[in-house]
C-alpha cells in the first residue's frame, strides 16, 4: 500500500506543475515567445538611415550625407574609409568632440575640421579620397567644412554597411 500511495502522490504533483504551467503558460507568463520589435524609424529616401541621424555612412556605396528632421540637407558626398586592417565601424553612434585642427597623436597625420563619433578615434574629417584611411571618414575640404559647421556634440551618426537586397 505504501508504494501505492507514494506513486499517487507523484501523480498528484505532476498534475498540479501541469495545471500549474497550464496556466502560466495561457496566462503568457512562461511563453518564451519573443514580442514583436517596436517599428522602426522611417528611412531617409535614397539613404540606408533613418530619420534620427544627423549624419549618414553608406561604406558600401562610399558616400555620406548630412541629414535634419529626415530630409537630406547635403549629399551624397563621395568618402573614404578605413580598408580590412583598419575598417571603419559600423553602428549607430553620437558626436562625441570636434577639432578644427587635429593632428593624430596616433599617426602624426593632420585631420582638419575633425568631428569624433566612434571609440578608437574614429571622426570625420578632410583628406584624401584617393586612399584608404585608418578607419575615419574621409572629406573633401568643403564636405569636411560642411560636417564640422553642421554637427554638434550629441548627434547621432549613423554608419551602414549593409549590402542592399538582391545585391
Amino acid at each position: 500500500m505504501r508504494a501505492r500511495s507514494r506513486g499517487t502522490r507523484q501523480v498528484r504533483r505532476l498534475g498540479v506543475i501541469g495545471g500549474v504551467m497550464a496556466l502560466m503558460l495561457s496566462a503568457g507568463v512562461v511563453a518564451a515567445v519573443a514580442a514583436p520589435a517596436p517599428p522602426a524609424a522611417p528611412l531617409v529616401p535614397g539613404t540606408p538611415c533613418t530619420v534620427t541621424a544627423r549624419a549618414c555612412v553608406d561604406l558600401i556605396a562610399l558616400k555620406a550625407w548630412l541629414v535634419q528632421d529626415g530630409r537630406i540637407l547635403r549629399g551624397p558626398v563621395p568618402v573614404s574609409i578605413g580598408d580590412e586592417y583598419d575598417p571603419t565601424p559600423p553602428g549607430r553612434y553620437q558626436v562625441e568632440w570636434k577639432a578644427k585642427d587635429w593632428v593624430s597623436r596616433e599617426y602624426g597625420s593632420p585631420m582638419p575640421y575633425s568631428v569624433f563619433f566612434a571609440p578608437g578615434g574614429i571622426a570625420f574629417h578632410e583628406g584624401s579620397l584617393q586612399t584608404s584611411s585608418a578607419g575615419c571618414v574621409r572629406l573633401t575640404r568643403d564636405n569636411a567644412i560642411a560636417f564640422f559647421d553642421y554637427l554638434q556634440v550629441g548627434d547621432e551618426v549613423q554608419v551602414h554597411s549593409d549590402v542592399p537586397a538582391g545585391g
